[in-house]
């Protein structure tokens, strides 16, 4: 299994369930370009439905040799063979959702709280995704999280946190000094005219604040 590279972390959206051939393209072009992990999110969609986009999405992310996570559903997550799971804070509990898993697969969990940080660490998490550190689109609901409670989180876990939500090129500087790991991203790429530039955009953001590093040997 590939290292967890969480620099660049692309979170597709529903939209395939309007456009699947759109939609495979856009991921295409967002791996070509230089995404580093691929979480496969889709709400709501039937199992056999996901299980079927989730073996599209793969064949994409293997050949690319980019790491594939599924969101929420575990039982996708292993009959994909996927290298592993993002669950939420009303999904299966962490623990529970690592013994189902193994120690082999990946476990992320959302959070907002340095108190859920420390209990998905303890559960099990491998990383952690932290937001919505802006208003965002994709979670009309979702309550925005602080910067200060961002760097609280990263300094009170050991393992590798990624800031999600409204995340875009033009306010990656933003998170300089914060610990990330890296960015999770959906409209900003998923919903670009031309995905390539985009996560071109999101690279060169990056290592302006110093995550970017060796993108695609580049």
């Amino acid at each position: 299994m590939a290292a967890l590279d969480l620099r660049l972390y692309l979170v597709t959206s529903a939209s395939a369930q309007l456009d699947v051939s759109g939609f495979l393209n856009t991921i295409e072009q967002a791996l070509e370009a230089g995404v580093t992990l691929v979480q496969l999110r889709q709400k709501p969609i039937d199992g056999g439905d996901f299980y079927a986009l989730g073996q599209q999405v793969k064949a994409l992310t293997d050949a690319a040799n980019v790491p594939l996570v599924i969101d929420d559903r575990v039982d996708v997550a292993l009959a994909l063979d996927a290298a592993g799971v993002h669950v939420g804070q009303s999904d299966l509990p962490a623990a529970v959702v690592r013994q189902l898993i193994g120690p082999d697969k990946w476990l992320g969990v959302s959070v907002k709280t340095v108190a859920q940080a420390q209990a998905a660490q303890a559960a099990g998490a491998d990383y952690l995704g932290v937001g919505a550190m802006f208003a965002t689109q994709t979670k009309v609901d979702a309550e925005q999280t602080s910067f200060d409670t961002l760097k609280a989180i990263t300094q009170a876990v050991t393992i590798p946190v990624v800031a999600i939500g409204g995340i875009t090129a033009a306010n990656t500087a933003q998170f300089a000094q914060t610990g990330i790991a890296g960015v999770a991203v959906v409209s900003a790429i998923m919903n670009a005219p031309q995905p390539m530039d985009a996560v071109d955009d999101f690279k060169t953001a990056l290592s302006a604040i110093g995550i970017g590093g060796d993108f695609d040997g580049e």
